[in-house]
């Protein structure tokens, strides 16, 4: 870590707790750690605005991050996001077996020195409806797990009792839904895309409004790169004269699971999407791997209507 100060700037890693951040500067290889609050946010800021910083790493932790991202946004500090599966390889190629917060910090700035990293946006629409969809999203498993336990409930009075906290939560969700719908209508630009998306035969709200807060590349990114962000991307398993079979793994796993959903869909209401599904499950294709092609054509015709700012046509499939 003895690297010398680089003339466009120092490189600072932060590792995301819930109640504290770790902080490491990659040239001078110094150390610290500030409260995830308000003032610890503003001792972050005080102590990296005082010095000449070209990025600031900041790895995705369930939300705590936002906070001190948003501060360094507001301060003019240049954030960028360090994808946590990337984080893990990179640290093992490094050596670094050991885990603790401190040496996280000092990765995640190595890494973000070393390896390609896109400077965070201030887009707080998006960030709100990010926080909506993960709502829904953790919600919608609370229906599924507590209408899995009514099955198993025999006894009356605990019946009703999770009979109304599932109704409460069916309601929430309705709620949910109908505010998110109302923040894509309030932008013209947001509002364009989702009417887009919902004119593909199997989509709906759920899938347009997922992809408009959590894969805002879709229309400008190339159609790899998307389904790479996705998770759905295929990668060989080959060595030498061996063929491993080709696997997916990987990218934003709420997005993989919205379009797996409507890959489910497409292929009973889409009639293009349904034949290629069965010329799929014909040529010898597993269920499931049929199913993520269909995720990842889905993606990609998405991808060509909002690039092309044209609604669904069946020519598009």
């Amino acid at each position: 870590m003895g690297r010398k100060v680089v003339e466009d700037g120092l490189v600072v890693g932060i590792d995301v707790a819930k109640g504290w951040l770790d902080v490491a500067v990659l040239q001078t290889g110094e150390s610290f750690r500030v409260d995830n609050d308000a003032a610890g946010w503003a001792e972050l800021v005080k102590r990296l605005k005082r010095r000449q910083v070209r990025a600031v790493g900041l790895e995705p932790s369930g939300g705590y991050e936002r906070g001190p991202k948003q501060a360094l946004q507001k301060a003019g500090l240049p954030v960028r996001n360090v994808n946590p599966h990337k984080l893990r390889h990179f640290a093992r190629a490094l050596g670094r077996l050991a885990k603790n917060d401190r040496l996280d910090a000092a990765v995640i700035a190595r890494y973000t020195a070393d390896m390609p990293t896109r400077e965070v946006r201030v887009d707080p629409l998006r960030e709100q409806l990010a926080e909506l969809v993960g709502a829904r999203r953790q919600l919608s498993d609370d229906k599924v797990s507590l209408k899995n336990q009514l099955d198993q409930v025999r006894d009356p009075g605990v019946r009703r009792i999770f009979t109304r906290r599932l109704r409460g939560i069916q309601a929430n969700i309705l709620l949910l839904e109908k505010r998110l719908a109302e923040l894509v209508a309030s932008d013209t630009g947001l509002a364009e895309k989702d009417r887009l998306i919902q004119s593909f035969k199997g989509a709906g709200p759920v899938l347009s409004h997922t992809l408009l807060a959590l894969a805002p590349e879709l229309g400008q990114a190339s159609r790899r790169e998307v389904a790479a962000l996705a998770g759905l991307a295929p990668y060989d398993q080959d060595t030498g004269v061996f063929r491993g079979r080709r696997s997916i793994w990987g990218g934003r796993a709420e997005v993989r699971g919205v379009l797996y959903m409507a890959a489910l869909t497409a292929c009973r209401s889409n009639p293009l999407l349904k034949a290629f599904h069965q010329r799929l499950l014909a040529a010898g294709k597993k269920p499931k791997v049929a199913l993520i092609a269909i995720a990842r054509k889905i993606l990609t015709i998405l991808g060509a209507m909002l690039r092309n700012g044209q609604s669904w046509q069946p020519t598009l499939s």
